[in-house]
């Protein structure tokens, strides 16, 4: 299992201004006035040379999940390179895709829209132009990035999903491809650079030019970046393209591309592969879009170059980027500081459960009897108490399903696959042994070892326990007590508790002894 950042140990993340809003100190577009906790969600519009896309974030946490997220695939970069000028059919799509957007934002309760544009409108002759019709048309303003805030921006986009992140970020869009490095919880040495699929895979390019020009730039970043065996971390959808494939043709079994990861060593082997692939074969592929596809050989044979340049140990895919590091940019201090897994399985806990405050019960009495062996235990530890009873709305027939769901569909972070596996294993174990059994014959229990399960099994016995003892209320496993005595698990009720005790109580404390081969007893104390 990947190493997890303890809770208390986080990178600091650097100074953020006072403010009163998210967005308080970036260039404001229109605000509806909307009442409630939708006046408190916050879209970002990101104008990009291949896409144009509208996220709208549903508050003010540290993992917000994405409410709206829609993109229109407008190329308004195709041919700057030979130009100089951005695509008149891509600009028109653009401008379409945005007034929806901007029509679409009050029912969606965006208190503030923060419009930000890339390479394309950066360096078009005629990108000023565009963004002010854009603002005079559509009430959108967009701040126009600079190749390095591009970059940095990116980079934060992955310290919003890994905080303890450290290498370099490499963010590929459809004309330039950004480098930042991440130290100590901070985003350095932002770069940008004309390699981007737009500008080198013409119709006319030869592979030959198209190296040679990745090669010069190239060199420039492994002067100052070089990463001597530490990560390459990848943003952008070409990238997470790329990760779908091998997922695809490995028969990896969690489909979440975020965290996704491989060695140099079959990272190299596999886009050798691709990088002779027909962009026709790729996007015969399920879940790869014949857009993304058509530039998937080129991605493939950038990613080689900027291995043999850069010198990674490893190469992870972030879920996250620039518009995530933009949100991750403005979030108070105070928010940017809490580990993102934790939070985001309190959140989750506050939303679902049947009665919030459970889940921290639940961590501290668990403890007792299952101490963590490590700071990543630890983590996934509180995460799984948190997380214990947020499927009770579901069909009993299907809430070992619904466990799954949670730790792969909901928005968690700075877990990794295996810790999302061993997460769902603990949640699985709270219900019947037939969902149990179906769960430990999954493809997804291979990322575990023997022992890794065994130890997500017995926690979530324990929290099963845990939860039948006290109803789901919180304040009733204060007043009892579970530990070890020689060879025996004793569980503990305080008099005033006595009636807890029964029959469900006592099947669930003799199922629990047994994954733990020790004997039981239920004590009351006078």
């Amino acid at each position: 299992m990947p190493k997890l950042s303890r809770r208390t140990d986080l990178p600091r993340p650097p100074s953020a201004p006072p403010q009163g809003e998210i967005f308080s100190d970036a260039p404001r577009s229109f605000a509806p006035a909307n009442e409630g906790s939708g006046a408190r969600r916050i879209g970002v519009v990101d104008v990009g040379s291949n896409s144009v896309r509208m996220v709208v974030f549903e508050g003010h946490c540290r993992v917000p999940e994405a409410l709206f997220n829609e993109k229109a695939m407008c190329g308004l970069g195709a041919h700057l390179h030979r130009t100089g000028a951005l695509d008149p059919e891509g600009a028109a799509r653009a401008l379409a895709a945005l007034r929806r957007f901007a029509a679409l934002a009050p029912g969606l309760g965006v208190g503030a829209l923060c419009g930000i544009a890339t390479a394309a409108i950066r360096e078009a002759a005629d990108g000023s132009a565009f963004r002010d019709r854009v603002e005079r048309e559509t009430g959108i303003r967009l701040a126009v990035a600079s190749g390095a805030e591009e970059a940095r921006l990116a980079a934060q986009g992955v310290l919003f999903g890994n905080p303890s992140a450290d290498g370099l970020a490499a963010d590929l869009g459809g004309a330039s491809l950004e480098f930042a490095r991440i130290r100590r919880g901070e985003a350095l040495n932002g770069a940008t650079m004309p390699l981007g699929p737009l500008r080198l895979n013409g119709p006319s390019a030869s592979e030959a030019d198209e190296g040679e020009a990745m090669d010069r730039h190239l060199r420039e970043v492994a002067a100052s970046c070089g990463l001597d065996g530490a990560s390459l971390y990848l943003v952008g959808g070409s990238w997470r393209a790329l990760a779908r494939v091998r997922m695809i043709r490995t028969g990896h079994p969690v489909e979440v591309i975020h965290e996704f990861r491989m060695s140099r060593d079959e990272a190299e082997t596999f886009c050798r592969q691709v990088a002779g692939e027909t962009p026709k074969a790729l996007a015969a592929l399920p879940g790869v879009s014949r857009l993304r596809a058509e530039f998937l050989p080129f991605s493939a044979r950038l990613l080689l170059k900027i291995m043999h340049w850069i010198g990674p140990g490893d190469v992870r895919f972030s879920g996250f980027g620039l518009r995530e590091g933009l949100c991750f940019e403005h979030l108070p201090v105070h928010i940017r500081r809490q580990d993102p897994l934790i939070a985001a399985c309190r959140e989750q806990e506050k939303r679902r459960a049947r009665a919030p405050g459970l889940g921290g019960e639940l961590d501290r009495w668990v403890r007792a009897i299952l101490p963590p062996r490590s700071p990543e235990e630890d983590r996934l530890t509180c995460a799984a108490a948190l997380l214990s009873d947020v499927n009770w709305r579901t069909n009993p027939d299907f809430r070992a399903e619904g466990c799954w769901e949670t730790v792969t569909r909901v928005q968690i972070t700075d877990i990794g696959h295996e810790g999302r596996v061993w997460l769902g294993a603990a949640l699985v174990a709270l219900h019947k042994s037939r969902d149990r059994k179906r769960f430990e014959d999954s493809p997804q229990i291979a990322l575990l070892n023997p022992d890794e399960l065994e130890r997500a099994g017995k926690l979530g016995l324990a929290l099963r326990l845990g939860v039948a003892l006290a109803g789901a209320a919180p304040g009733i496993l204060g007043r009892s007590r579970i530990f070890r005595d020689g060879n025996c698990l004793i569980l503990e009720l305080g008099p005033e508790i006595r009636a807890f005790a029964g029959e469900e109580v006592e099947k669930r404390l003799a199922r629990l002894a047994r994954a733990m081969t020790l004997d039981r007893e239920l004590r009351i104390r006078a």
